[in-house]
C-alpha cells in the first residue's frame, strides 16, 4: 500500500497546534465538568450551589493567572479587563495533520475498493521497475535507452528523469526512491545547472523546476533531503531561466537560455511557440509565493497580461508568437502542439490564484470562456459512420480548410473542461450547489465526447495503444488501408492512422483526462478504461532489463520498439494512473492544480 500524502511543510507547525500543552488547571476544569458524577451533583439544590461556587472559583483563578501578561499580542490574543479570550477561544486547528510520504500507510476516504487498491499497487511496482531501468542504466541522465541499456541528455544534462520523477514516488510513498532521486538532486543538480549550456525555457520550467516546487511542497519525511534544498535548487535555476525574459525585447521570452551565462536568445528562425511562452506561469507563480520574491511571478505573468491585448479568432490564437514584435505569426491555430498548454494554464493559473476570489485574475477567466467557445464552433466535429467527437485544425486561420487532424496532445482537454466546469469539485456537488452555468454543462459534455475519441484512439489499433496522431473519417476526408489493427472495434473505419504518426511515446495525455473526470464524474469506466490502457503498456512496452520503451507501431504486433523512455512515462502517466486507481483524498482538484507536466501545485488561499 502506499503511504500518507503530505499537504504542505507550512502546515506541520500549525497542525501540532493541537498537541500544545494544555495548564494544569485547564486539565482538571475539563476533567470535573466531564465526570460521570455531575449529573448527580446537579440533580439536587446543594449540588447546583456547589457548582456554581467551583465555576466561580475558577474564572477568579484564571482572571489572576492572566495578570502576568499585560501585553497583547497583535493578531493573536485580545484582552478584556485583564482576561485572555483568545486562550479560551482557540478552536483547534481543521486543516489535515501534515504526514509524510513517510508516515504509515495512506489514509485517505475508505471507498476504495480492494480491487482497485490491488490495481494501484501494479501501477506503483510498474513505476519502481521503470525507475529500476532508468538507476542501473542511466542515473543522472535525462532520459533512459532501455534497449541500448545506456543514457542519454536530451533535455539540457539536468537529469530530467530523476526530478520528473521525484514527486511522483513521493505521492506513491516509495521512500527509496525519494531518497535516492533527493539525495541525486542536493549532490549534483546546483552544480549541473552553474555549468550546462543551452535549455529550452519551457521544458526546464514544466520538469525541472516544476519538479523541484512540487517536491518541496510535499517533502519533509524521513527520506530524502530537507525540504529547502529543493526551494534553493529551484531559485538558482529559476534565476538564470529568467534572462529569457530579461533579454527579450518585449514581454514575450525568448526560447532558450545558456545557463551557465544566464543568457538567452530566439530560437532557430526567431519565433517562439505560444503554448512554450504561456505555460510557465504556474511554476514562477509558486516560486514567488514560497520564497517570498515577487520577480519570478512579475515577468511570468507580463506574457498573459500582454497576449490578452492581442488580437484573436473567437478567443483562438496561431501557434507561433514573436518575441521581437510581440505579435502573433501565421494563422495555424490548433489544441495540440505548440498551441495546448496555452488553454490549459488559462484556467489553471486563474484556479491556482484563488479563482473567482481574486478578480486581478478574472481576464484569464474570461479568455479561457471565450477560447472554449471557440473551439466548440471552429474545432469540433463528427466523423463518420459512428460519429465520434474530436477537435481538428485550422492550418490556414478561420477562413482556411479545417483539417480533421487530432494530436494525441490535445487529449489534455476533456480533463481541462472538466475542471474549468465544476472548479475541481465533484459534479454532483457542483449540481447541488448550484455551481454550474449552462456553459459549463457544455463544456462538460464535450469533455466526456472527447475523452471517449481519445480511449477510441487506442482500442482501434491492435496494440490497444494510441498513435503519436490520428485523422478522423468525415464526409470532406477519407483515406483507405490506414486503419489501426483492430479489426473488431467499433470505430475502426471512423480513425485514420498514417504511416507516419504510429508511434507511441508512453504519453499521459488521455489518461491524465480520465483521472479528471474520474474524480469529478465518479463514473468507474474512466477507471476500467484507464486500466485497459495501463496493461497495453505493460505488455507492449516493458523491457525484460528494465524500464519502459516507446514504440514505432501501435498497429502492429508485436510492435517494433524505439529506443527510449520518456521522463513524462514517470512524471505523468504512471502518476495519473495511480492517482486514477486511488483515494480522492490524495492530491484533491479543488485544493491542488497540475501544471502541464503533472506536477502539482497547491492553490491559493485568499
Amino acid at each position: 500500500m502506499s503511504k500518507s500524502l503530505p499537504y504542505s511543510v507550512k502546515d506541520v507547525h500549525y497542525d501540532n497546534a493541537k498537541f500544545r500543552h494544555r495548564s494544569p488547571l485547564k486539565v482538571l476544569s475539563q476533567s470535573l465538568l466531564t465526570l460521570n458524577t455531575k449529573r448527580d451533583y446537579a440533580s439536587c439544590s446543594t449540588g447546583k450551589f456547589l457548582i456554581l461556587i467551583l465555576i466561580f472559583g475558577i474564572a477568579c483563578l484564571m482572571l489572576m493567572g492572566t495578570n502576568d501578561s499585560p501585553l497583547n499580542e497583535k493578531g493573536k490574543v485580545t484582552f478584556v479587563g485583564g482576561f485572555r479570550l483568545g486562550r479560551l477561544l482557540r478552536k483547534p486547528p481543521r486543516l489535515p495533520p501534515r504526514l509524510s510520504p513517510d508516515d504509515g500507510q495512506l489514509k485517505g476516504n475508505t471507498t476504495n475498493s480492494p480491487k482497485w487498491a490491488a490495481r494501484q499497487q501494479s501501477v506503483k511496482e510498474a513505476f519502481d521497475y521503470a525507475w529500476s531501468g532508468y538507476r542501473k542504466y542511466a542515473m543522472g541522465y535525462d532520459e533512459l535507452m532501455p534497449i541500448s541499456q545506456r543514457g542519454v541528455d536530451g533535455l539540457g544534462g539536468l537529469g530530467a528523469t530523476v526530478v520528473d520523477a521525484l514527486d511522483t514516488a513521493m505521492i506513491m510513498g516509495h521512500g527509496n526512491i525519494v531518497s535516492e532521486a533527493g539525495s541525486w538532486v542536493e549532490a549534483h543538480l546546483l552544480e549541473r545547472i552553474s555549468q550546462k549550456g543551452q535549455v529550452n525555457l519551457f521544458e526546464t520550467t514544466i520538469r525541472v523546476l516544476g519538479g523541484l516546487l512540487s517536491a518541496y511542497h510535499l517533502s519533509g519525511g524521513d527520506h530524502g533531503p530537507k525540504p529547502d534544498v529543493y526551494l534553493n535548487v529551484a531559485k538558482d535555476l529559476a534565476d538564470r531561466l529568467l534572462s529569457a525574459f530579461n533579454s527579450s525585447p518585449t514581454a514575450v521570452p525568448y526560447s532558450d537560455v545558456i545557463l551557465r551565462e544566464s543568457t538567452a536568445h530566439p530560437a532557430p528562425g526567431g519565433m517562439s511557440s505560444t503554448a512554450e511562452v504561456a505555460s510557465v506561469q504556474l511554476e514562477f507563480n509558486y516560486l514567488s509565493a514560497v520564497s517570498g520574491d515577487p520577480k519570478y511571478s512579475a515577468e511570468a505573468m507580463k506574457v498573459l497580461a500582454h497576449i490578452k491585448t492581442l488580437p484573436k479568432t473567437e478567443g483562438l490564437v496561431p501557434i507561433y508568437i514573436s518575441p521581437h514584435s510581440g505579435e502573433f505569426v501565421g494563422e495555424n491555430i490548433r489544441m495540440g502542439s505548440r498551441g495546448d498548454s496555452y488553454y490549459e494554464y488559462l484556467i489553471k493559473v486563474w484556479l491556482q490564484q484563488g479563482g473567482k476570489l481574486n478578480s486581478n485574475f478574472t481576464y484569464l477567466h474570461d479568455m479561457y470562456t471565450e477560447a472554449m467557445k471557440g473551439v466548440r464552433h471552429l474545432l469540433v466535429r463528427k466523423s463518420i459512420p459512428k460519429g465520434l467527437v474530436f477537435v481538428g485544425e485550422l492550418p490556414y486561420g478561420s477562413k482556411g480548410e479545417f483539417s480533421p487532424k487530432m494530436d494525441h496532445l490535445v487529449c489534455f482537454l476533456p480533463g481541462t473542461l472538466a475542471l474549468g466546469a465544476t472548479k475541481g469539485l465533484t459534479k454532483e456537488k457542483a449540481l447541488a450547489e448550484n455551481l454550474l452555468s449552462f456553459e459549463d454543462l457544455e463544456n462538460l459534455k464535450l469533455a466526456e465526447d472527447l475523452a471517449k475519441a481519445c480511449f477510441e484512439m487506442y482500442e482501434v489499433t491492435a496494440t490497444g495503444l494510441a498513435p503519436e496522431i490520428a485523422y478522423f473519417h468525415t464526409e470532406e476526408y477519407s483515406e483507405d488501408g490506414l486503419e489501426g489493427g483492430n479489426k473488431s472495434s467499433a470505430y475502426a473505419k471512423d480513425i485514420i492512422i498514417k504511416h507516419a504518426d504510429r508511434h507511441n511515446l508512453l504519453r499521459p495525455e488521455t489518461v491524465e483526462s480520465l483521472f479528471v473526470l474520474y474524480r469529478i464524474t465518479k463514473d468507474t469506466k474512466y477507471r476500467e478504461q484507464g486500466w485497459q490502457i495501463f496493461e497495453a503498456f505493460e505488455k507492449h512496452t516493458k523491457v525484460k532489463s528494465g524500464g519502459y520503451t516507446s514504440l514505432d507501431d501501435v498497429t502492429e504486433v508485436p510492435p517494433h520498439r524505439r529506443d527510449k523512455m520518456e521522463t513524462f512515462f514517470l512524471g505523468e502517466t504512471l502518476k495519473y494512473l495511480y492517482l486514477l486507481f486511488g483515494d480522492d483524498s490524495v492530491i484533491p482538484l479543488d485544493k491542488f492544480v497540475f501544471n502541464t507536466e503533472a506536477h502539482p501545485l497547491p492553490i491559493r488561499n485568499i
